[in-house]
């Protein structure tokens, strides 16, 4: 009985210690970049409905963007065609961005609504070319090489993502997009997130990664950068601390900020209830990237 007692009683310290933060931010949006393991293990997929779900249900208006480069593979791998990268960036013919379209905007979107539909949470896919949510041009990478139908968002139109919201909706956001002319494009999801955080305001874009955060040293999680400002992460970078393919999703956290959003959160999606232990605990659980003059929130 008095395990029983103490455990419940931890239960509501947990509570009150997340008061605050669901006052501070009851209203505010925030976007959650879902991707990695968390959306391949099944404990972990449901551990992040229930976050999003909480996040709902406690006031805050989550939208959901999310990636799929595995699932993508598969389904070519099936179809008997090869995955080419070039510089870890996925060669994108015709047909590759049609096979990317059907993966993101039907398999996994559409599960993804289901999901939180199974909760209790009101929810619609679409993909950044309903309502030409995210309207792109050809992206070629750093030494001008084409990759074909991969995008490089030149707008986001918040129309639709602003309606689904005001109707008490969870959008959850396939990051295919469109150019003038109504070509498909595949966009890296980060970048996707960023630029939708961004357009939309957010208090908070969350990245769900398999790593556990931002760290000095990769091979040594007890490095962690619990917080970082802009510009520590751009000395990090120069100076070669943060390295590799860290470097990529460190600079998403930082056009997230340039682009409006007040904190960036890089998450470890392996670890149950990621989301809700950084938000709403004071200690968090990943790193929180914001910019100097930004209070720490």
């Amino acid at each position: 009985m008095k395990h029983y007692m103490e455990t419940e009683i931890l239960k509501a310290k947990v509570l009150i210690e997340a008061i605050p933060y669901i006052r501070r931010f009851a209203g505010s949006t925030v976007v959650v970049k879902y991707g990695g393991s968390a959306m391949v293990d099944q404990q972990l997929k449901r551990s992040v409905i229930q976050d999003i779900a909480m996040l709902k249900y406690i006031g805050l208006k989550p939208v959901v963007v999310h990636g799929g480069g595995k699932e993508i593979s598969a389904l070519l791998a099936r179809l008997g065609k090869e995955s080419v990268f070039v510089d870890g960036l996925r060669v994108t013919d015709s047909e590759t961005a049609q096979v990317a379209q059907m993966v993101l905007s039907g398999s996994i979107g559409k599960e993804l609504v289901d999901a939180l539909e199974a909760v209790g949470i009101k929810a619609v896919g679409i993909s950044g070319k309903d309502g030409r949510t995210l309207t792109c041009s050809k992206k070629r990478d750093e030494k001008g090489r084409d990759l074909g139908f991969v995008g490089q968002i030149e707008a986001v139109d918040t129309a639709l993502i602003e309606t689904l919201l005001a109707s008490n909706f969870v959008p959850v956001i396939s990051p295919v997009g469109a150019d003038g002319s109504g070509n498909t494009y595949n966009i890296n999801a980060d970048y996707a997130a960023s630029a939708i955080a961004g357009a939309l305001g957010a208090q908070k874009l969350i990245f769900l990664t398999d790593v556990e955060g931002i760290l000095k040293d990769k091979d040594d999680p007890s490095t962690i950068l619990r917080t970082l400002s802009r510009s520590e992460a751009i000395a990090y970078i120069a100076d070669g601390t943060i390295k590799g393919g860290m470097i990529p999703k460190v600079e998403c956290c930082l056009d997230g900020l340039q682009k409006g959003v007040k904190s960036v959160h890089v998450l470890d999606g392996r670890l149950a209830h990621a989301i809700l232990l950084e938000i709403f605990t004071t200690e968090g659980i990943g790193t929180m990237v914001t910019d100097e003059e930004t209070e720490a929130l």
